[in-house]
């Protein structure tokens, strides 16, 4: 912003208060005597930075960078002398360059101010009067520093003369303070000694030489440049002299000590200082040991008696070197640390040395230090880095680990203190609160002294724990116990100091800034180790500890009384540490497994616990000693521990059982209807207020459960659990407003978001909620806002960059999210039977709100209205094409917007017109990025085919010639090089171990075994030779029947690609119609009748059978053969997982089930890969979440259609016969066996975040079935009891 009119003026009026410069470029000698006079003013106030400086470069660099350092440096008369010279004489030049600016921008030639400024500083340095200023300031200065140097020069031959002075006085045995104090700004207020002089302060600071001496000498050497002192050869004579004189009964001569310590470690490196560290702790150490030290615990301590309060200063002096040093040792050799490292672990072990015969009441050094850092800061700073660290350790482990000893007492101590005093039903005194008053209190009480240890001491634990080598310093053996104490036991102490110490409610601690209270010191640690994975692994992650914790837990459940002093406070802590040992994987696996597995089912786990607890805290079945303010506080802590189980697959199908969905929605129905029943707020204000705060903590009641139940929706069973709750389209309508109102959330939930709404988008209820809710009208206005009008708080200054991308950056993320939601399930909701607008008139401002309107203006361009109505057609409509691959992919999507919208036809259309025009004949198809995304498009919608049986064109130019190598077209079929030629088979003899399955197949007899025979014979055949299981050759003549526009589309798609396979011959149509006609007759007699809403639920199944058509073809065709087949396999398992139409409003699943429209391959299926995938491949899993994708929608998607056109036709055969002979369970086993086969690639592709684009683009290359055989038989052996008992129990699931 420019200054207004008045703000101008009184800078003007602020800049004539000092000297005024001359108008132009010349300086008389008056102006060079005022010059001078202000530099030298300047110079004296920096003065003590720059003789601070260790060298000239430093102090060259200290003034240079003064304006940044030096808050007075604009209040300087020399600054405000230069400033109004400069602006006296470039001002106007400015000035003048700013009207001219003002005129070109207002014509459009300049924009921005950032460029105006450069402009404008441009100008005025090439100026004539900028040159002649710094040529005048140039030749000034030099006078005026030349005479400050002549000045100095005088200075220094007077401080030479009272140097030899003072050598003739010394000579004479008569010795004179020599410091220099003149007032030259370059001279420093040192006297600068020889070893002479240094040898003779020495003997003047001996103890026995007379006090006025000693005070003397000392008075010179605090004068004296440190690194004088300690480089000479005198040091250590002068080192023990001030250890000794440290203890000097003279208050003002220890004090001077302690200054000069003070000014050698501010001003000195630190393989200097640590002399002077390892000189004030010897002091210390000698201090403690003597018989003159007679403070006691008991006795308490008035820091007012001026001899404590000089032992304070002294421990606090070495306390500020211990906290600064760590950021300078690591530049010096090893050996300088650990001296200062042993000298003050000795100090602080002194009490428990064997030689000391102090009793237990005695006061040591550590209780002097914890009084100045109680929390350790010492430690933590030491421990920080690698490099201190490791000496620190191994300095505990082999001298002083009778510090860690005492550290671990003094836990005990207090602990037993709080049990004792807890067991006599009595509150513990807490001294942590009771320095947070405003009054001063000089003196500390003995068991406040205590206290202030223990918080030393715990504080030092906790960091001491989170390092490998601090973890190898336990057991500690205690003199008064037997036994050792282990890690672990540590651990549980600090637990139960949570609960056994004193606590206060979270709005009576929020009050304190340092709350020193032991359960908030403990929960700091607590967390600290959940947030160290490896450290919270081998402490935290047992189940001693998790007993521990869940302890008061346990008590509320049982019935049993529990003493503890506020409940409601501890149990937040509680499931603040569990719901973070929950939020990782090793935590998760022990809450829901225990330590061992294996021993899960001798006691319930940490996980049945707290399910069982946190529904009896929904029921109200416990009640806290504080009423009701805290009691939706503590269910909704409770609840979140839950959540972080029930999030993943392995925790909801531990906690299903105990149907927590089921009390969670019926807390959210009770709290939903209280909040309707708030009376309306009346006149009287209290009346209001206090209403309003009821109202305040219900609506926060009611959104925590509802992000509750939302959080279900993470796994494909959690979103079949949460329809029950007729809770779904709150929840989407909660998430909905909770993404509306956070303008910026973090990646992680960023993710969990994305995942929530790719589950939602697999179901159709879900999708209609979604649609309901807002969310697709607000995708739908962002992608358009970024497609075609950009951000409107975006400031231009320049033209946008063509993007390079088909799709630019900025939409990435839009599209994704759209290839997420819409999938088959959701686009049959959104779309069905609904018309595109194909308006004659499009206005720019029109913006589409829909996904039918995303189809009509970037998919569907055929009239030149929707054309001129894009601004960026191009990049626009090729978004659109992308879009429309991606949802074609799905043969079900394909047939609906076939068959609705004739995509095709649309395309080839738009290809015809793409041509050149030529008087001569037919024009060349003219090649842009339009006209090769459709050809694209048109090849995957017309073709079927797996990865060595349909070839896809690039999107991309030849490398080597730079044309387009790909043949374009605008009439169907489809150029015969897109499909690889089929091979034929070999005639060969009948292989022996198919031969002999054949026979097993047919014999009449069936031995016993005889299922378990065939089935290892089969598995032979396919590890053998997989590519002798396929269909024969026949052939039927039947006529055709009416089916759906859907479905004969599909029966022409199947066929075609029959006859590309050689397996039908030209009238197959037929056949195939009959096949679909009379399997939908057969399973109509298994449906029931559904009132609904959802289209999916109407009379005929909501898509194409690909099942029975892939079974058609494997049969060649034979109709009879098909339908005795459906028909048998009908009554098997697998029928309900291979064969989707088969359950498709069928009486065999809970009414509820079919009025969910949800199928069990996507409840059951998908959900048991999600979580065997989490077990197998993390990598993958982990890849999944971070691309915000889930692996159960690209499953549903390949098992929906068969596999087709994402295997050859032989993996399409073995895995229907895998299934059928094997087991249904295979199905999840392929599904995994494919991931594995995958993993590079989607590492990589989630790199490239486009995962979900490549899953569902690209055919399983490589892929064959029969080499993952034996990996699918080991996931056999593991998971099959578990699999197939939840596959059958779709039959009776409702919850």
């Amino acid at each position: 912003m420019f200054p207004g009119p008045g703000e101008t003026r009184r800078r003007r009026r602020r800049g004539c208060q000092g000297p005024r410069p001359p108008k132009m470029s010349h300086f008389t000698s008056e102006d060079e005597v005022l010059l001078q006079s202000m530099l030298r003013q300047l110079l004296q106030s920096v003065k003590e930075k720059i003789t601070g400086a260790p060298s000239a470069e430093c102090a060259e660099e200290i003034l240079l960078h003064l304006e940044e350092t030096d808050e007075n440096f604009h209040n300087y008369e020399f600054v405000k002398y230069l400033r109004q010279y400069i602006k006296n004489t470039v001002g106007p030049v400015i000035e003048e360059e700013t009207e001219k600016c003002t005129s070109a921008q207002s014509q459009g030639e300049i924009s921005g101010y950032e460029t105006l400024v450069q402009h404008l500083t441009k100008k005025a340095r090439e100026s004539k009067e900028y040159r002649e200023m710094m040529h005048a300031l140039k030749n000034v200065m030099m006078v005026v520093v030349e005479s400050l140097i002549n000045k100095f020069e005088e200075d220094r031959m007077h401080d030479k003369e009272l140097a030899s002075k003072a050598k003739k006085e010394r000579q004479s045995g008569c010795y004179t303070d020599n410091c220099s104090d003149s007032d030259s700004s370059f001279n420093q207020s040192y006297a600068f000694m020889s070893q002479e002089q240094l040898q003779l302060l020495t003997e003047k600071l001996d103890p026995s030489q007379p006090k006025e001496v000693r005070q003397e000498a000392l008075q010179t050497l605090c004068l004296a440049p440190a690194s004088d002192i300690l480089n000479s050869e005198s040091w250590p004579s002068l080192s023990k002299h001030l250890t000794i004189s440290l203890a000097d009964p003279d208050a003002t001569f220890s004090e001077k000590i302690l200054r000069f310590y003070a000014k050698t470690f501010s001003s000195s490196p630190f393989n200097m200082t640590k002399e002077v560290y390892t000189s004030l702790a010897r002091h210390l150490e000698l201090y403690f040991l003597s018989e003159e030290n007679s403070l006691h615990i008991s006795a308490g301590l008035d820091v007012s008696n001026s001899d404590v309060n000089r032992l304070l200063k002294k421990v606090r002096l070495l306390n500020e070197y211990q906290k600064e040093a760590p950021s300078s040792w690591i530049r010096h050799p090893e050996k300088y640390m650990e001296e200062v490292v042993e000298s003050t672990l000795s100090l602080l072990s002194l009490k428990h040395k064997t030689n000391h015969p102090a009793s237990p009441d005695f006061l040591s050094p550590v209780h002097f230090l914890a009084l100045l850092d109680i929390k350790a800061v010492w430690f933590k700073k030491w421990t920080h880095a690698y490099y201190s660290r490791r000496v620190v350790f191994r300095l505990l482990e082999r001298k002083y680990k009778s510090l860690i000893n005492a550290a671990v007492q003094q836990c005990l101590y207090y602990f037993e203190f709080c049990k004792a005093a807890v067991n006599k039903n009595s509150k513990v005194g807490d001294f942590s609160q009771q320095h947070c008053s405003d009054t001063q209190d000089f003196s500390y009480t003995g068991p406040e002294l205590q206290y202030i240890y223990f918080v030393h001491s715990l504080c030092l634990l906790g960091r001491l724990l989170i390092y490998k080598e601090g973890q190898n310093l336990f057991p500690v053996q205690l003199k008064n116990k037997k036994a050792t104490v282990s890690i672990t036991d540590v651990l549980v102490l600090f637990v139960q100091l949570i609960y056994s110490s004193p606590s206060y409610p979270k709005t009576a601690l929020a009050a304190h800034t340092e709350n020193y209270s032991p359960e908030s010191l403990v929960m700091e640690i607590l967390q600290a180790f959940c947030d160290q994975t490896g450290c919270a692994a081998k402490c935290l992650y047992t189940d001693t500890v998790i007993d521990a914790l869940l302890h008061p837990v346990q008590s509320l459940l049982n019935g049993t009384e529990v003493y503890i002093n506020c409940l409601e406070t501890t149990l937040l802590d509680v499931a603040d540490i569990l719901a973070r040992i929950a939020g990782s994987e090793d935590g998760l696996s022990l809450l829901l497994y225990g330590e061992n597995e294996k021993n899960a089912k001798d006691s319930p786990t940490a996980a049945h616990v707290l399910v069982q607890f946190t529904k009896k805290l929904l029921h109200d079945d416990i009640s806290l000693s504080s009423g009701s303010e805290f009691m939706p506080v503590v269910k909704g802590a409770f609840i979140f521990v839950c959540r972080q189980m029930y999030r993943t697959c392995e925790g909801l199908q531990m906690l299903i059982p105990y149907g927590l969905h089921e009390s969670i929605a019926e807390a959210w129905r009770k709290t939903s209807l209280l909040s309707e029943r708030v009376p309306t707020p009346v006149t009287d204000a209290d009346s209001t207020s206090s209403i309003s705060q009821e109202s305040k903590t219900s609506l926060l009641w009611e959104e925590t459960l509802l992000d509750a139940l939302l959080n279900f929706s993470t796994t494909p069973k959690g979103l079949f659990l949460l329809h029950s709750t007729d809770a779904m389209n709150d929840c989407v309508n909660f998430m909905f407003n909770s993404l509306s109102k956070k303008i910026q959330v973090n990646e992680y939930e960023d993710f969990g978001n994305r995942i929530i709404v790719t589950q939602m988008a697999t179901t159709p209820m879900a999708a209609v909620a979604l649609q309901n809710s807002g969310f697709v009208k607000a995708l739908v206005t962002e992608l358009w806002a970024l497609l075609e009008c950009g951000k409107d708080d975006l400031r231009i200054t320049q033209p946008k960059s063509t993007p390079v991308d088909p799709i630019d950056q900025s939409c990435q993320k839009s599209f994704l999210f759209l290839v997420n939601l819409l999938t088959y399930p959701a686009v049959f909701e959104l779309l069905s039977k609904r018309d595109i607008p194909n308006k004659p008139m499009y206005s720019f401002r029109e913006v589409p709100t829909d996904i039918i309107d995303i189809i009509d203006r970037l998919i569907i361009l055929n009239s030149e209205a929707k054309i001129h109505s894009l601004f960026n057609y191009e990049q626009s409509h090729i978004f659109g094409l992308r879009l429309l691959n991606v949802l074609c992919c799905e043969l079900n999507t394909l047939l609906l917007l076939e068959t609705q919208y004739k995509v095709s036809q649309v395309l080839l259309t738009a290809q015809e017109e793409n041509v050149t025009e030529t008087s001569e004949g037919p024009g060349v198809f003219i090649i842009d990025g339009l006209s090769v995304e459709r050809n694209h498009v048109l090849v995957r919608i017309n073709l079927i085919g797996g990865p060595q049986e349909r070839i896809l064109p690039l999107r991309e130019l030849d490398k080597d010639s730079g044309l387009y190598p790909w043949p374009m077209f605008s009439l169907l079929p489809v150029p015969k090089c897109y499909l690889a030629e089929i091979p034929r088979k070999a005639e060969s003899r009948q292989d022996k171990d198919l031969d002999k399955l054949l026979k097993l197949l047919r014999s009449p007899d069936k031995p016993t075994g005889w299922a378990e025979i065939c089935r290892k014979q089969f598995c032979k055949v396919m590890k053998t030779r997989p590519e002798s299981i396929s269909g024969p050759t026949m052939d039927a003549d039947v006529k055709k029947e009416n089916l759906s526009s859907v479905q004969q589309l599909g029966v022409e798609m199947t066929v075609r690609y029959g006859k590309y396979l050689n397996l039908l011959k030209e009238d197959a149509e037929n056949g195939l119609c009959f096949v679909l006609k009379n399997c939908e007759e057969f399973l109509k007699q298994q449906q029931r009748t559904v009132v609904s809403s959802l289209c999916c639920l109407q009379e005929h199944y909501a898509g194409y059978d690909w099942f029975a058509s892939s079974i058609f073809l494997i049969m060649s065709g034979d109709r009879e053969r098909t339908l005795m087949f459906l028909q048998q396999f009908s009554c098997l398992l697998a029928s309900a997982f291979l064969w989707l139409p088969r359950l498709h409003l069928s009486v065999h699943l809970p009414v509820t089930t079919v009025e969910y429209g949800i199928h069990p391959v996507y409840f059951c299926s998908a959900h048991h890969v999600e979580m065997l995938l989490k077990a197998e491949l993390p990598l993958v899993c982990s890849a999944f979440h971070m691309s915000g994708f889930t692996p159960s929608q690209i499953c549903l998607q390949w098992i929906t259609q068969c596999f087709w056109n994402y295997m050859d036709w032989s993996e399409i055969c073995h895995y229907i016969a895998i299934c059928i002979f094997l087991g249904p369970d295979y199905q999840i086993y392929i599904c995994i066996s494919l991931f594995r086969h995958l993993q590079q690639d989607i590492l990589k592709h989630t790199e490239a975040r486009d995962l979900q684009v490549f899953l569902k683009e690209e055919a399983l290359h490589g892929f064959r079935v029969s080499d993952y055989l034996d990996y699918m038989e080991s996931l056999e052996e593991l998971y099959r009891p578990m699999l197939l008992k939840d596959m059958r129990n779709i039959r009776t699931q409702n919850t």
